[in-house]
Parts: C-alpha cells; structure tokens; sequence
C-alpha cells in the first residue's frame, strides 16, 4: 500500500489560538478604556459638587456679614468666625471650611470694611480615587 502525500495540515490552529489571544487582548482593553472613562465621569461629577459646596461656604459668610436682622450692616460688622459647615442632600459628604479676613478701608470719606471668605469643600481621603476637593475665595465690601 502505497501512501498518497497529504496536503499542508495543522496550519488552522495556530492561526486559530493566535487569533484568540489577540481578540481576548482587544476584549481585556476595552473593559480597561469602559472602567477608566466610568471613574473619570465619576470624579467629574464629584468635583463639580465639591465646586457647589464650596461656593455654599461663601454664600454662608456673605449672609452673615449682610443679613439685616442679625444686625444692621456697618463697615464694622465683624467676619463670621471660622467655621465647618454641615451640609444636606448631594453635598452632605463633603466637610465645608469656611475662614473670614476683614480689613478696615477708606472709600474716600467712606469708612468700608473689605471681607476676604475663603472657603474649602473637602471629600473622601487624601491620596485615594474618590477624593475631591475644591477652594474659592471672594472678596467683598461694606
């Protein structure tokens, strides 16, 4: 009996496997590219409502110097003391410092008192994924 001579054979399977891993490599990078665009879309949010903590600071301090029924606004009415702010609903994570600098002016004749607010929304741990933080300050005049 004599052996016909057979085609190539085999050369499907590495071909095949090699395929495989490439298209597993594919699939592995894309859920890497899904998570990493999910936690960026996350820390975006948070910062923004570190921004909008922040900013309730300011509006805090700016209402204790000019809220008429406190006391009647003058150029001597003093800076509210500094002062951690709880806050409520979506911004209830975040710590809130709020510090207050007056300095006495002149506005020609005028005695006006010049407020510098500085206020600081703080989340989560330093140095870990989660964390925002956010500063503004304003200044103001009465």
């Amino acid at each position: 009996m004599t052996r016909m001579p057979r085609a190539e054979s085999g050369f499907v399977l590495p071909t095949a496997i090699f395929l495989l891993v490439v298209l597993a490599a594919l699939a592995a990078f894309m859920v890497s590219l899904s998570r990493t665009t999910h936690i960026s879309s996350a820390l975006d949010i948070q910062g923004a409502r570190a921004y909008l903590a922040a900013r309730a600071g300011i509006e805090w301090a700016a209402w204790q110097v000019i809220d008429p029924q406190t006391q009647p606004p003058t150029s001597t009415t003093p800076c509210p003391a500094a002062t951690t702010l709880t806050l409520s609903g979506t911004l209830a994570a975040f710590n809130v410092d709020v510090t207050c600098i007056r300095t006495p002016a002149t506005d020609g004749a005028d005695a006006v008192a010049i407020y510098q607010v500085t206020s600081t929304a703080t989340s989560g741990t330093p140095g870990e994924v989660d964390y925002a933080e956010r500063q503004i300050q304003a200044s103001f005049g009465k």
